[in-house]
């Protein structure tokens, strides 16, 4: 059995760009939803769903690419998140690597499970907790640069698993449902 080598045409590539745009302006716009009460949007992490899902259906590099400008994008914009950590928040600057991560490795490990039955959900689980290494690796050295504190395990456990909890629900939930219903709806080309 021989593969088919991986030619993307200019009007696939267009496509991806044109999709990996849109998921980009949703997600500087979908905090606007949560953003009256802060409390709320860290929890359920609306930044996060347009760079898993742009990971899943336009590939690991627009995942990346995607998830690393959103965060600082957002912050020049807009000034949320604030683009260095502070006490509160671990900044649009930790974020970014974090993002960078999900869509990458989104796009990345799916392309290797999609075949199989629970490809898309390990794969997402896969890049949620690979997201969040690098989150915490990031902030780390972040915080060590800018901040007057040191992020340590236990502010890793906080701000990654026990304060973020319903926002990883969230992205089980809705991410699988998009994923699917984009590849069903025949506007995804194949690769």
């Amino acid at each position: 059995m021989t593969e088919k080598p991986n030619i993307v045409s200019p009007r696939t590539h267009v496509h991806r760009m044109v999709l990996a745009a849109l998921l980009l302006a949703l997600g500087l716009v979908l905090p606007f939803v949560t953003g009256q009460i802060p409390e709320i949007g860290s929890m359920l992490l609306p930044m996060h769903l347009p760079v898993l899902i742009c990971g899943f259906v336009c590939g690991w590099k627009w995942g990346a690419l995607v998830g690393f400008v959103l965060p600082l994008m957002r912050s020049l914009l807009f000034q949320m998140p604030p683009l260095l950590p502070t006490m509160r928040t671990g900044g649009a600057l930790c974020m970014a690597f974090e993002l960078m991560a999900y869509g990458l490795f989104c796009g990345l490990l799916y392309r290797k499970l999609k075949p199989y039955r629970w490809g898309l959900i390990v794969s997402l689980v896969g890049a949620m907790l690979i997201g969040r290494i690098v989150w915490a690796v990031a902030s780390v050295i972040i915080y060590r640069i800018f901040a007057d504190f040191n992020f340590d395990f236990q502010l890793f456990l906080t701000g990654g698993f026990v304060a973020a909890w319903p926002g990883m629900l969230v992205q089980l939930v809705i991410v699988p449902v998009v994923v699917r219903l984009l590849e069903d709806s025949k506007l995804l080309r194949a690769e």
